[in-house]
């Protein structure tokens, strides 16, 4: 090799050490907690709290959202490599079983009650977010969002005196948010105007995700159904019974008041059917509820899941079929719990333990609530009229 190539070798390495040297600032080794979560309101005002934290301890948090659609395929993707990009996952609560038995999540089950006070977290967040297998007293995940479905309705319409009256002639009785599912159907049927555009009701119906599952289960369970016996997880007799066939039948018949497509709407369509103004009722989890009423105000108002009645009458080939249902409300639980990537140096799994530890003190909390669609577990929060 000539002496000037040599020369410009040697130049060019001492660039890059040089580069390298530089790029060793207090900035870049600032000790860091990264946190993978879905594209929502929640993750925003956790990234807040992370700001708060970053100035009490020194310790920065990145929280990187993810639109729901792919959230998990993204999560459990980046589990395959042999680090993960993320210490902490808030992972959906159907993932505990799979992250636990996978040996993806951190066991916490002796660290989480010396973090904090298990009994001021509430036993069904404890159970159905942090908890595998149910009932073990194994601990996967430290409670973050709690969630469940509810319903939002075009407060506006049902209050218009015009609407009043003239669903008062049909029906033979007050326009108000619905009680029962058959009280749904009516104002369902009621506002679906198509060649108006105005549509009756949006409902979980997604099959990219579980919104299919989430919307569905409520009319299953609700007539008595279910996915099967949770101890031998057989599904013969149960998921395939006559009650089951005749929620079905319900919940398809209200599909029908929906806008087009509403047979495949997941949470985003179900919110778009509302904030739109074409649709009078919607389903979704109360986290995405904020976002509706910044866009909606005083029009939007909110109703508890329907109950059955005491008999429930449904189509079923063609024949009206008379189902004892006796006056069950059945809702769909949510929520996240944050899990430790076992894929992480046991430091960032000391420091993602630090931030959940303080994310769980009750100070903290008190201003997570105050947060949009921060729900929490802590149970004296809960007893509050906060």
């Amino acid at each position: 090799m000539k002496p000037r190539f040599k020369r410009l070798l040697c130049a060019i390495f001492l660039l890059v050490g040089l580069g390298c040297t530089q790029q060793s600032t207090p900035e870049s080794n600032k000790k860091t907690i990264t946190i993978w979560w879905a594209q929502w309101d929640p993750a925003v005002g956790l990234q807040e709290l992370g700001n708060r934290f970053e100035q009490e301890t020194g310790i920065a948090v990145k929280v990187h959202q993810i639109p729901w659609q792919s959230y998990q395929d993204q999560v459990f993707l980046n589990f395959g490599n042999n680090k993960t990009d993320f210490d902490i996952v808030i992972g959906d609560s159907q993932w505990i079983g799979r992250g636990a038995t996978r040996d993806l999540y951190l066991d916490l089950t002796d660290w989480l009650p010396s973090a904090t006070d298990m009994s001021k977290i509430h036993p069904r967040a404890a159970k159905y977010l942090c908890e595998y297998p149910a009932d073990s007293g194994k601990y996967y995940a430290a409670p973050c969002e709690t969630d469940a479905v509810g319903f939002v309705y075009r407060k506006d319409w049902f209050e218009n005196d015009q609407e009043k009256t003239s669903f008062k002639k049909k029906y033979g009785r007050e326009l108000s948010v619905p009680n029962t599912w058959t009280e749904f159907r009516d104002i369902a049927e009621f506002f679906y105007r198509p060649d108006d555009k105005l549509y009756g009701c949006a409902l979980l119906t997604g099959r990219g995700y579980d919104s299919l599952t989430m919307g569905f289960q409520m009319f299953m369970w609700g007539f008595g159904g279910s996915w099967g016996d949770p101890k031998t997880f057989q599904t013969d007799g149960h998921v395939n019974k006559p009650e089951v066939a005749a929620s079905l039948a319900l919940f398809k018949s209200l599909i029908a008041s929906g806008p087009n497509g509403a047979s495949n709407f997941d949470y985003g369509k179900t919110y778009e059917a509302f904030v739109n103004g074409s649709t009078a009722m919607s389903m979704n989890y109360f986290a995405f509820y904020p976002g509706i009423v910044k866009q909606m105000g005083d029009k939007a108002g909110f109703f508890m899941v329907p109950q059955t009645s005491a008999t429930e009458i449904v189509n079923l080939g063609g024949k009206q079929v008379e189902i004892t249902t006796s006056n069950r409300r059945v809702v769909s639980l949510g929520g996240q719990g944050f899990s430790i990537s076992t894929k992480v140096s046991t430091e960032q799994q000391d420091l993602a333990k630090k931030f959940i530890g303080w994310f769980l003190q009750t100070k903290n909390q008190q201003e997570w609530i105050t947060k949009d669609a921060g729900f929490t577990a802590n149970t004296d929060i809960l007893q509050t009229t906060a």
